[in-house]
């Protein structure tokens, strides 16, 4: 009898062990109701004391290793006040595997070194400033050499351009021991942080010819293009006191000598290089041999030359650093994964262009970034009865394409049970170049992007470039439609997070003749999205896979 009740009461008790069991192994309530990640950020209350110690108060619950200056590219001694992303962005995306070599770092301090001998307000700067006004604004020729060389990029094109360009001119600094000084435009320093310790990188207001910047065309007397096409004498030993570069899309034939080594002999001399540009021209400094060297020791992995400066170069200033936190915990911080689409569109109609979505869709779908819907049941639940929760983040001018991404999911339910929720910050209707609040969004937009696990982007799109290098991301790009047909393939694939240089010259210097410039090394290839294109890739990449 007793072993009878002693049965009896195990029987009775065991559903309830196990349910306790089952509760206790289950991930917490909030699991389902929002999204979980390794990248999660919460505010600390203020007894919490197991966490690091950060001014901020951010933490994440992994306990990720804390890279408060980005593998050494940012230098130490900040105000960490009035720059909030240069210290806090590690919060919020995963450690890069891509590491800047030792000798990249070495030289980025030796020109923050030179920068704050150099930069706008130094004694140096002030000489060589003198200089150019007694050379009566560059209308005269000046002797010698001076203590201290720039370059100044002239603000130019829509913000994506301005953000590759801006770093072609910091590497090309880089590569012949120049000062950047950057034309500030309407909304740069609205935009962007001082990425140099002590000294601006802003052009000053007072430098001599800036009103004229609006007036510099292919026609220009300093035009380094129109001097080689009048057959100025450029070997002189009295040098010009300014060079205009016209290495914008338009550029001829003369202008895109500046690509050889035999014209950097007198663009060497030159105090002051001024620089019209919308092309992110790197992939050519690396097929010229004076910079072969350098370039290996600075970038042994090739296509991480963007990933690494624009990290290093481009800190959202606290407004825009607000815009994206703050959208970022909203919508994004809690999902399992987040998706990223970018959609720029070169065609008229309303949006959404059914084509279009229909590639969208195709892309998706086809490499499994996100999954279909079942239209014929009301509800599905995951096999485990915990669903996947994912982030869709759209980008777009319009709202058409996140509109009816967003509807599809809501009314019908996912095969494998995901649930997914879709969302687009903006929609502008239309690019305003230089329009402050405009820039301000895109730049968030851009930087929300690069936050995401998988990104797919639109072709010929500077927006979508910068994401992935900033990101460290291989995006799926869509290929540009034709004749309002949904390609096929739709997407694919690219070869290396660098952008594509859209218009390189064909030239080869040493034989004077022209040459498929995407041919010549391997680590310079043809871009996915534009064939004329440039663009670096890892060297062990083949031709197969174009």
């Amino acid at each position: 009898m007793n072993l009878m009740k002693i049965l009896a009461a195990l029987l009775v008790s065991l559903p309830v062990l196990v349910t306790l069991s089952l509760v206790l192994r289950s991930p917490p309530p909030d699991r389902i109701k929002g999204f979980a990640d390794a990248r999660v950020i919460q505010r600390l209350t203020p007894n919490d004391t197991s966490s690091s110690n950060s001014e901020d108060g951010f933490s994440d619950h992994t306990q990720m290793p804390k890279d408060t200056l980005h593998d050494g590219l940012i230098a130490p001694g900040f105000d960490e006040g009035s720059c909030l992303s240069r210290y806090q962005s590690n919060l919020y995306r995963k450690i890069s595997p891509h590491k800047p070599s030792s000798y990249l770092l070495s030289r980025l301090r030796n020109y923050e070194h030179l920068h704050k001998k150099c930069g706008p307000r130094t004694k140096s700067y002030k000489a060589a400033m003198a200089q150019f006004k007694s050379s009566d604004q560059g209308n005269s020729s000046v002797g010698g050499s001076t203590e201290c060389k720039y370059v100044v990029w002239i603000s130019y094109s829509g913000l994506g351009n301005k953000i590759l360009t801006i770093t072609s001119a910091f590497l090309y600094a880089l590569l012949t021991n120049r000062v950047l000084l950057v034309d500030p435009g309407k909304d740069m320093a609205d935009l962007f942080c001082e990425p140099f310790p002590e000294h601006s990188w802003l052009l000053s207001k007072d430098f001599s010819i800036k009103e004229k910047f609006n007036k510099f065309d292919q026609k220009s007397p300093h035009c380094y293009g129109n001097m080689l096409k009048n057959k100025k004498n450029t070997s002189s030993e009295l040098v010009p006191s300014f060079l205009y570069l016209h290495l914008a899309h338009d550029y001829d034939e003369q202008d895109k000598l500046f690509f050889c080594d035999e014209h950097q002999t007198l663009t060497g001399k030159v105090p002051w290089l001024i620089m019209r540009t919308d092309n992110y021209f790197v992939p050519s400094l690396f097929l010229m041999p004076s910079f072969e060297q350098e370039l290996e020791k600075l970038f042994p992995e090739k296509e991480t030359v963007f990933h690494h400066l624009g990290r290093y170069l481009f800190h959202p200033s606290n407004h825009v650093w607000g815009l994206i936190t703050r959208y970022y915990q909203a919508h994004l911080a809690k999902a399992d994964e987040r998706i990223g689409i970018q959609v720029r569109t070169f065609e008229s109609g309303p949006s959404p262009l059914q084509h279009v979505m229909n590639q969208i869709y195709a892309c998706v779908f086809k490499e499994k970034l996100l999954p279909q819907v079942d239209k014929q049941k009301p509800a599905v639940t995951a096999p485990s009865g915990i669903p996947k929760l994912k982030s869709v983040l759209i980008t777009s001018l319009t709202s058409g394409y996140s509109e009816n991404m967003r509807n599809m999911y809501w009314e019908h339910p996912t095969v494998n049970g995901d649930l997914i929720g879709v969302f687009q910050p903006s929609h502008e209707g239309h690019q305003q170049t230089d329009k402050n609040l405009h820039d301000r969004k895109a730049w968030a937009e851009m930087y929300l992007l690069s936050l995401c696990d998988v990104l797919v982007t639109s072709a010929w799109s500077t927006f979508g470039y910068v994401a992935q290098g900033l990101g460290g991301l291989k995006p799926w790009i869509l290929y540009k439609p034709e004749n309002q047909t949904m390609p096929n393939p739709p997407c694919r694939q690219v070869m290396s997070m660098e952008p594509c240089f859209h218009a390189p010259p064909f030239y080869d210097c040493k034989a004077k003749r022209g040459v498929d410039t995407g041919a010549l090394v391997p680590h310079v290839r043809h871009c996915e999205d534009m064939s004329w294109g440039l663009k670096l890739v890892s060297s062990h990449e083949s031709h197969d896979q174009l």
